[in-house]
């Protein structure tokens, strides 16, 4: 009687092993490097990374959320509001 609960559970493991985890992977990838960004608060070029695993969490269930992990400009200006964020998945990865 438990196999249909067991093909069930079969099909909801693959559906995530074949969806949600592309889509998480390649979020990861896209935002793992850091960006070489112009800070909206000083006007300064800056290079700023951000959380990857997190975007890529995020991403499992919606557009993903970014978070700055390490900026140049740190520790000095760690409470920044970190509006460079708008612009951070239109930048080119820095070298």
């Amino acid at each position: 009687m438990s196999a249909p609960w067991i093909v069930l559970a079969a099909i909801v493991a693959l559906a995530v092993a074949y969806v949600l985890l592309p889509v998480v992977g390649a979020v990861f990838v896209r935002f793992r490097a850091p960006r070489e960004l112009a800070c909206p608060e000083t006007g300064k070029s800056v290079r700023v990374g951000a959380a990857a695993g997190w975007a890529a969490f995020t991403a499992a269930f919606r557009h993903p959320v970014l978070r700055v992990k390490n900026c140049s400009l740190w520790p000095g200006r760690s409470r920044c509001e970190q509006g460079c964020l708008e612009s951070y998945e239109k930048a080119k990865p820095a070298a």
